[in-house]
């Protein structure tokens, strides 16, 4: 099965990344419009295939998802109430900055995944699991779905969010998209991996 297609926009890999915001929400979009229907392949799948390892220290799919949920719990409403709180409007173009672009560009997944530290709060592994998981994850992408609509009527330079691992770090929200939904690429990759959809 062909699942992600490469990012249209050349400007994801460029340091110091410059684009219009709305081509930048649409990509985004476009983005989370796949790991949807990527999640409803996956609801079809069968317990087996849901919880099998491509290795015995890997995760499982349902792991996989399981550990984009707990990022998203701390996102989400993270994203929401920064943009209900600005007053902000639209900026035509969005430029990244240094910290956030560089964050967003080690989440996009690499022919040979870069592997990357989880803190033992968002580790998954070995959790008891079932496909509730894979529900609360569809509702996530609606959600960000929701958000990237809504970001659309800020400034997404100017809007700054907290991130989960220091409260002391603020990425621009253009950025924070960005991270989360790279990140969510990421592990959509690792549970294709695992599940053997991929030949």
């Amino acid at each position: 099965m062909t699942f992600i297609n490469i990012f249209p926009t050349a400007g994801f890999h460029l340091c110091g990344m410059k684009i219009t915001s709305q081509q930048l929400l649409d990509d985004l979009a476009g983005l989370t419009k796949q790991h949807v229907s990527f999640v409803q392949k996956l609801q079809a799948l069968p317990d087996e295939l849901l919880t099998q390892k491509a290795q015995p220290a890997s995760w499982n799919a349902l792991e996989c998802i399981e550990h984009l949920n707990r990022y998203g719990n701390f996102y989400l409403p993270e994203i929401r109430k920064r943009i209900a709180e600005s007053t902000t409007h639209t900026a035509p173009v969005f430029k990244s900055g240094w910290l956030g672009n560089y964050f967003a560009n080690s989440m996009l997944p690499k022919d040979k995944l870069n592997k990357m530290r989880t803190f033992a709060v968002m580790n998954p592994a070995n959790s008891t699991l079932d496909r509730e998981v894979i529900q609360t994850f569809a509702r996530q992408l609606q959600t960000m779905l929701e958000l990237l609509r809504l970001a659309a009527k800020t400034d997404l330079n100017k809007v700054r969010t907290s991130i989960s691992i220091s409260s002391l770090i603020r990425l621009k929200l253009g950025d924070t998209l960005r991270v989360v939904i790279y990140h969510n690429e990421r592990h959509i990759r690792q549970a294709e991996r695992a599940i053997h959809l991929k030949q």
